[in-house]
């Protein structure tokens, strides 16, 4: 795989259209989740996945196969362009995975019924609002392994940390997460009641 990576940037930089339309069309739907992920604005991850488009093909010729995978690198690239982002606007959306979020039922299936669009919609606040209160080096952590799947290595490798901290965070920010969701779902149903 690294071999065709590294022919795909080559390509790249020799000035092959069809080799930069690759890259964008395999990582696009990555870059704007992780946007969105953070930003949970549609068109600030629509800007900030450009930015990061433009970043990337503005330094391509700085990826090394020999340092690791293109994914690896063109992830750490969309990360460090939100973190800049991120201090820039002082908003750091927050995401994440628990144990609590499958409790809460979340899907990707379209839903006809009306409640259960309501219940998704009311389960998404909680969501947001419980993330909004995550530090951001918890969110990273658990963003990029319950939602982006990199396993531990590579996400140690991308925030450039020892991969027990790596797991620390994930588990910190797991617990928390799910903490904050309880005591919201909690309170949301006493006030139904």
């Amino acid at each position: 795989m690294l071999a065709s990576e590294a022919k795909l940037v080559e390509r790249c930089l020799q000035g092959d259209d069809a080799a930069w339309e690759s890259i964008v069309t395999t990582y696009a739907r990555r870059i704007y989740n992780l946007g969105y992920r953070y930003t949970g604005r549609p068109a600030e991850a629509e800007d900030l996945s450009q930015d990061i488009f433009i970043r990337v093909y503005q330094n391509l010729k700085s990826y090394r196969p020999d340092a690791g995978s293109f994914q690896n690198w063109i992830l750490k690239v969309a990360r460090n362009l939100i973190i800049d982002h991120y201090r820039q606007t002082r908003r750091f959306r927050q995401t994440g995975g628990s144990d609590e979020l499958e409790a809460l039922a979340i899907t990707d299936e379209r839903q006809v019924n009306p409640l259960r669009s309501v219940e998704q919609s009311e389960a998404s606040r909680m969501l947001h609002d419980g993330l909004q209160s995550l530090s951001p080096e918890l969110k990273e952590a658990v963003l990029l392994r319950d939602l982006e799947g990199l396993a531990y290595t590579e996400i140690a490798e991308m925030l450039s940390i020892p991969e027990g901290t790596v797991k620390s965070r994930i588990n910190r920010g797991r617990i928390e997460l799910a903490r904050l969701l309880a005591r919201r779902r909690a309170q949301t149903e006493r006030l139904s009641v």
